[in-house]
């Protein structure tokens, strides 16, 4: 009896350990943040920004032609420190792509085209397909 019941247990342990595997190949992987959608066809661009800014900085990307950003809904990602941070937009072909970057809760001070995409800039659009050059947001 008393070996029965080890089996019973073991049993048990191998079904339960069984359909925690079955379970975990049917959830759907995270969707990465730096990858938004947007564009067609498959073409990307990866963005590198790094902020040296003392405080909080957030960043979005522009396509005005279209009137598209990444990553899109009014949302920003944040940049909390002093790291390069990579990104990859999907984009259509040949489009041009600006970075709009500014102090959290101050858009006054901006890089790029700022908040909303609305200032003008000398050297942050870059056309979809092309390599841009690595950001580095100076105080």
């Amino acid at each position: 009896m008393h070996l029965q019941g080890k089996i019973r247990g073991l049993v048990v342990t191998a079904l339960i350990l069984f359909g925690v595997v079955l379970v975990l190949p049917s959830q759907a992987p995270a969707q990465s943040q730096a990858q938004p959608g947007g564009g067609a066809g498959g073409t990307t661009m990866t963005w590198t920004v790094k902020s040296m800014y003392q405080y909080k900085v957030q960043i979005a990307f522009y396509a005005r032609e279209r009137n598209h950003e990444w990553p899109g809904s009014g949302q920003a990602w944040d940049l909390n420190d002093y790291n390069n941070h990579t990104y990859t937009l999907n984009c259509r072909s040949g489009e041009k792509v600006c970075f709009g970057a500014w102090v959290t809760g101050n858009a006054s001070k901006f890089w790029g085209v700022g908040f909303g995409g609305k200032q003008g800039c000398s050297s942050c659009c870059f056309h979809c397909g092309q390599q841009p050059q690595p950001q580095v947001l100076q105080p």
